[in-house]
């Protein structure tokens, strides 16, 4: 079995650091970089896609809303023709910083509020789908399983790779629990590898309440962001290794 670790990385932004990405980038496949609306910063991003490309991990744009105070974790309600404009936007900011590093960018995953969003809204999922079709189809649409997002990339003919989090619950639809209820985050390596290991060996989401929800696995995420992040990837690529799966690049994976 083929399976890829991501993480969302180049969110640091001029003089404030978050997370390891130097670090975070021997462990994971593939990097989802901020492209300076929620986190990052021009030479943020240069940095990252250059350490990225030394450590072979795929790289992917990771736009988000236009929040730095909050992280790109703030809902925000933008009319299609914006939202449309904001991906793109990201989109060419971070293609052409790569592509001066000689680099080519495999994926699209949006961050925070507007992913989760995107999750349950479809109108805004096929705005966010069709932004990425126009800028390139072959750019792979990674987004969370079972939700609208994926369902609206399938539609507007991208390469959807199905993505489950390493640290999050989730809740009876589907859909993460919201991090301000208890349990929505998991902090421990052990927990976070034996949280993935369930769902892989279920074939599906395994939600707080036990169902489990049936879906194809290509990715596993680990925010980049939290104090315990680097541990938990370690710990998570170990375990996945023990069981034999082959940890690759996005564009590797099977789909």
């Amino acid at each position: 079995m083929k399976l890829n670790l991501n993480a969302d990385l180049g969110e640091s932004y001029g003089p404030y650091t978050i997370g390891n990405d130097a670090a975070l980038l021997e462990i994971v496949g593939s990097a989802n970089i901020a492209c300076g609306f929620h986190g990052g910063d021009p030479l943020v991003m240069a940095r990252t896609i250059a350490r990225a490309r030394e450590t072979g991990a795929s790289i992917g744009a990771h736009p988000g809303y236009a929040d730095l105070q909050g992280f790109g974790r703030r809902p925000m309600q933008l009319p299609p023709e914006e939202l449309r404009a904001v991906v793109l936007y990201q989109l060419g900011a971070i293609a052409g910083v790569a592509a001066a590093q000689g680099h080519g960018i495999s994926h699209v995953k949006p961050h925070g509020a507007m992913n989760n969003q995107a999750c349950v809204d479809r109108d805004m999922a096929e705005v966010i789908a069709g932004a990425v079709a126009e800028f390139d189809r072959e750019l792979i649409l990674l987004a969370p399983a079972l939700s609208e997002l994926a369902r609206a990339g399938a539609a507007a003919g991208l390469p959807v790779a199905h993505e489950i989090f390493a640290d999050r619950s989730y809740q009876a639809d589907g859909t993460l629990t919201p991090r301000s209820q208890p349990g929505a985050v998991l902090h421990d390596a052990e927990a976070a590898a034996l949280h993935v290991g369930r769902m892989l060996d279920a074939g599906g989401l395994v939600t707080t309440q036990g169902a489990v929800l049936k879906t194809p696995i290509h990715s596993v995420c680990v925010h980049g962001d939290g104090s315990a992040a680097l541990a938990l990837a370690s710990g998570l690529r170990d375990s996945l290794r023990d069981r034999g799966i082959d940890l690759v690049p996005l564009p590797q994976v099977p789909r």
